[in-house]
């Protein structure tokens, strides 16, 4: 991924906290000269190595997991806040015209080579995990002990575990640090303005750069 400098994030606590909040990512991975792209709920482990290790499943009927020990280093993209940004935002546009369209993003690239996991255990203890994050917020949390046991057996007989040790991360937060403080204004109240789906988070990142 290129990245101008001055829109890279490597602060690792920040690229961590984004998996976590949009944990859905684009796996890609290389296979037989093709790229095949799956889209899973990842649960990021923090704990083990230098950049964590992401965990998630897939169906036992998706072959993906089956051609995974010769694959290459795979990738999970996660996307963030994304929004359009017009030039009638920036104050500079009435004084000099100079200004085009644009768009800000937060995105997160975890790169690793994947492995398939079958062992009951683990399937299980990842569900919880998974299960526990995404419910944490609900008035009554469900648990996976709420499903009868018969019926939580075929679940993990049904799917296969995703485990990537990630071995590089990369982040890129296009959150308007090139544009003066006026026009970050301009921008900041446009989108505080604006009723798109990621408006108000966009707003809060180009605050933090501001």
């Amino acid at each position: 991924m290129h990245v101008p400098n001055k829109f890279k994030e490597t602060n690792v606590d920040v690229l961590h906290d984004l998996v976590q909040s949009h944990p859905l990512g684009a796996w890609i991975v290389s296979k037989d000269d093709e790229l095949e792209v799956n889209h899973l709920p990842f649960a990021l482990d923090k704990t083990q190595g230098e950049f964590g290790v992401l965990k998630g499943h897939v169906s036992i009927a998706n072959p993906v997991w089956k051609s995974l020990p010769t694959t290459k280093e795979s990738i999970v993209v996660f996307q963030g806040a994304e929004a359009y940004i017009t030039p009638s935002w920036y104050p500079s546009k009435q004084e000099h015209g100079k200004a085009v369209p644009t768009w800000n993003y937060v995105v997160v690239h975890a790169h690793g080579q994947p492995k398939a996991i079958t062992d009951k255990d683990w399937l299980l203890e990842h569900l919880n995990t998974l299960t526990d994050q995404q419910e944490s917020d609900q008035a009554k949390p469900w648990k996976v002990a709420d499903a009868p046991a018969s019926f939580t057996e075929k679940v993990l007989n049904a799917i296969v575990g995703i485990e990537i040790p990630i071995s590089a991360l990369n982040g890129a937060w296009k959150t308007s640090q090139n544009k003066t403080p006026a026009d970050k204004a301009g921008v900041i109240d446009g989108l505080r303005s604006d009723e798109k789906t990621h408006s108000a988070e966009m707003a809060s990142y180009v605050s933090q750069h501001r």
